[in-house]
């Protein structure tokens, strides 16, 4: 990513010896680790067909990125969750309107190491007697009779993560709520090298950093009730691994789009959403609703569609209310 972003810079250096006087312009771009690699790639082909345009893209997690939504300092936000009252507050706090654009699915992945070859699937309740804030698990063998008594090693996202956050809610009941004696990154290729060279560890990410790394680490089963289920493109959008599914977003602070480049990277992005999400290892969306994220975009439709806001401090809406 830095490379592209060094080329864009040069690329938009040498225009401007050849006579053009236009000056860089930037979309600064921050939030969620899982969609991290589908807003890289649409970044790096961005440059390609603008390369005026310099697109910055961090990874402080998806509450990281609406706090710094909230404060002005950048221009769009990638969720791996939905708003949170909370977060719609504080940016009608600072009078900033925004859109909310479903752009991909991901199935959240439970993985363990490579040559871990005892454990066939999990279930919810095993899940959650390992992960929940008072969790008496500490070995293989609490979980089930014949497995190793060894410790289990484990490793998850930080407390910033909209994964966190999924995985909590779905798994513990809610939000927030996990044991925290295990070893937390809000960048997910450190929690893939850490299981990747622990025996006896377990994590959890997107599936995106399974999908590029599945000679490292084995995906493990979940069983909700109805059997084993992995993530995958079927059972993502048939609801059958509905407890660990969930949609990917990106929070667009809607006066930046006021600026060309802002519009017209957000607009390249939607339309190239399908096939990069596939390239890195995301689900599509229903083109029914993909269309309806790209029609928000062109009609500037403000406000979140999954969570009601605070009516008090609710600001103009362009036809969402």
């Amino acid at each position: 990513m830095k490379l592209a972003v060094c080329c864009g810079l040069l690329m938009a250096f040498l225009t401007g010896c050849g006579g053009s006087r236009e000056l860089t312009r930037s979309v600064h771009f921050d939030g969620s680790s899982t969609v991290f690699p589908i807003s890289e790639a649409v970044a790096e082909e961005f440059l390609v067909v603008r390369p005026e345009v310099r697109v910055t893209v961090g990874v402080s997690g998806t509450s990281g990125g609406f706090k710094k939504l909230a404060n002005g300092e950048i221009d769009i936000n990638s969720a791996s969750r939905p708003i949170k009252p909370s977060e719609i507050q504080a940016l009608a706090d600072a009078q900033i309107e925004f859109l909310e654009l479903p752009i991909a699915y991901d199935g959240l992945s439970i993985v363990v190491n490579s040559n871990n070859d005892w454990v066939d699937f999990l279930t919810i309740g095993e899940l959650q007697r390992i992960w929940q804030p008072d969790s008496v698990v500490k070995t293989w063998r609490d979980l089930r009779s014949d497995w190793p008594a060894e410790v289990i090693r484990l490793y998850g996202p930080g407390v910033d993560s909209g994964t966190f956050d999924h995985f909590t809610k779905a798994v513990n009941g809610k939000s927030q709520r996990s044991r925290a004696d295990y070893s937390a990154s809000e960048d997910d290729n450190i929690l893939v090298q850490g299981v990747a060279g622990d025996h006896y560890a377990l994590g959890y990410f997107g599936y995106v950093y399974f999908f590029e790394n599945s000679d490292k680490v084995r995906l493990v089963p979940v069983d909700t009730g109805f059997g084993p289920v992995s993530p995958g493109a079927t059972s993502v959008s048939s609801g059958a691994y509905a407890a660990l599914a969930r949609t990917l977003f990106l929070y667009v602070r809607t006066s930046a789009l006021d600026r060309v480049e802002v519009r017209d990277f957000v607009a390249f992005y939607l339309s190239n959403t399908a096939q990069f999400a596939t390239e890195v290892g995301y689900f599509n969306l229903p083109e029914s609703i993909s269309g309806q994220t790209y029609d928000r975009f062109e009609q500037r439709l403000s406000g979140s569609i999954y969570q009601h806001e605070p009516k008090s401090t609710r600001l103009s809406r362009k036809g969402l209310l």
